[in-house]
């Protein structure tokens, strides 16, 4: 059972009769760094609610499914990837959204805020918060103008000098991109292992956080590697680092994450008023401008940025969305499919 700080703040004279009656902890779970860990944004919504946001951290997708599973009730927000929502679905670990409590769900696309990952039965279970790509980022002190093919890469002079997500989903994910096949059926797995082994011998180390990446790109250890275009932008606007996105003409992974209920939350209120919080143009126009962001699912948010913005300008243009492939769920045998392979790969490369 969570510990409540009402009488606490209370007894100290910091809450209103309004809000002694309801300020509570709000449990999020969500990547570190990643929007609703910042200070701004924590400390706009305690001051709106009363309520006192505790964030936690996973490192994968997996990882955040075992920390539901294993910490009943715990948490009230949680943050999923579309693409593995099915998975929280089967082993009943969120529970259906009222949208209606969400006003800014209204500024989602039809399309986007209906996707059947996220709507199961008439029942929405994940809000979709922000979408982006999965692609390649490079040292600007390795490149005189950026790259167009993800076969960069796999170039000689860029020996021990690459960097790919350690996560098997990615990497054969990535291979089928670079042997021309779609992210979302690899007929040709083959072809995908004799890529990525071809690749291996360019790799210096494998990331599992941002702050891995930025490390190696700081002290000019890599060239270019795969990276989130989220954390492409923290790299440049927050940390001032010489990173920029290449999206190349082989296509790249589009990714949509959403704001979910786990099951057994006791701030079910206030976990809404934190999605809707999230999808505020407030919210979104400060981060992308101070920390460097993602692409808001809100189109009223987006709107709300610079036109110059890469999230406006470059992020929404055809050209760009011609080339994305926005992943879908994998089974579990698909998984451990892809998990063998890429195992096998890093052991062969030892």
């Amino acid at each position: 059972m969570k510990r409540h700080t009402t009488a606490i703040l209370a007894g100290l004279g910091l809450l209103g009769t309004a809000q002694m009656a309801t300020a509570a902890e709000l449990h999020v779970l969500n990547w570190k760094g990643y929007g609703a860990d910042e200070p701004f944004a924590t400390e706009a919504f305690e001051k709106m609610t009363g309520d006192t946001v505790v964030n936690d951290f996973f490192n994968s997708e997996q990882e955040m499914l075992t920390k539901l599973r294993t910490n009943p009730g715990l948490y009230d927000v949680v943050m999923i990837n579309a693409a593995f929502m099915q998975q929280a679905l089967d082993e009943d670990l969120v529970q259906p959204i009222d949208t209606a409590k969400i006003e800014n769900y209204g500024d989602i696309d039809e399309s986007t805020a209906q996707s059947p990952m996220l709507n199961v039965d008439g029942n929405t279970y994940g809000v979709p918060w922000t979408w982006g790509l999965t692609t390649i980022a490079i040292n600007d002190k390795a490149f005189e103008t950026a790259p167009t093919s993800i076969k960069e890469m796999w170039k000689d002079e860029h020996k021990g000098r690459v960097t790919i997500r350690d996560d098997a989903v990615e990497a054969i994910q990535l291979g089928a991109l670079a042997t021309g096949q779609n992210i979302n059926d690899v007929e040709d797995m083959d072809a995908v292992k004799s890529s990525l082994s071809e690749l291996l011998p360019n790799i210096r180390t494998f990331w599992s956080s941002e702050n891995d990446w930025n490390q190696m790109i700081a002290s000019n250890q890599i060239d270019l590697g795969t990276y989130w275009s989220g954390s492409a932008g923290r790299a440049q606007t927050k940390f001032n680092l010489p990173v920029t996105l290449a999206v190349p003409e082989e296509g790249a992974v589009g990714w949509l994450d959403s704001f979910a209920i786990s099951q057994g939350s006791d701030n079910v209120e206030s976990a809404h008023k934190f999605i809707n919080y999230m999808l505020s143009p407030e919210f979104y126009t400060e981060w992308d401008e101070t920390v460097g962001a993602p692409v808001s699912a809100s189109r009223r948010a987006v709107a709300a940025l610079p036109e110059d913005a890469f999230n406006r300008a470059v992020m929404g243009t055809p050209e760009i969305a011609e080339r994305v492939q926005f992943q879908e769920p994998i089974t579990d045998e698909q998984r451990e499919e892809y998990l063998k392979l890429w195992q096998s790969l890093k052991v062969g490369a030892n």
